[in-house]
């Protein structure tokens, strides 16, 4: 199986700053996608970042300029560098990989748990 932790939520006020990690274990033969979406309450899940096993990154307009993603291969983690926060930044941000577990198997998709990122004064 393969297991993603994320960690480094919590409060900050408005126009503070944030790091969250995500890291991957398991049985993983190589990772494709890895990336950051959130869901506030009452509302959709939906994309914030994402990056691809060359560096390609994809932004949320809402947060493009504010947020960086970034990822260490060989630790099989994914970061999301947060900035000039907002009080609408507030929700649960969960990690995404797109993982093989082995050489040629098939692409599974597998989600953390969450980590609560509250932006308040």
């Amino acid at each position: 199986q393969v297991q993603l932790v994320e960690s480094g939520g919590g409060l900050v006020q408005p126009g503070g700053s944030l790091r969250l990690s995500c890291a991957a274990s398991g049985t993983i033969f190589s990772i494709n996608v890895m990336g950051w979406y959130r869901q506030a309450p009452g509302k959709e899940r939906e994309l914030v970042a994402t990056i691809i096993s060359g560096e390609n990154t994809n932004y949320a307009d809402s947060v493009k300029a504010r947020f960086t993603i970034s990822r260490d291969n060989t630790k099989n983690t994914v970061y999301l560098e947060m900035n000039s926060l907002k009080p609408e930044d507030t929700a649960v941000y969960y990690c995404k990989a797109i993982v093989a577990r082995r050489y040629g198997g098939s692409w599974f998709t597998y989600w953390g748990q969450g980590t609560q990122v509250t932006v308040s004064s």
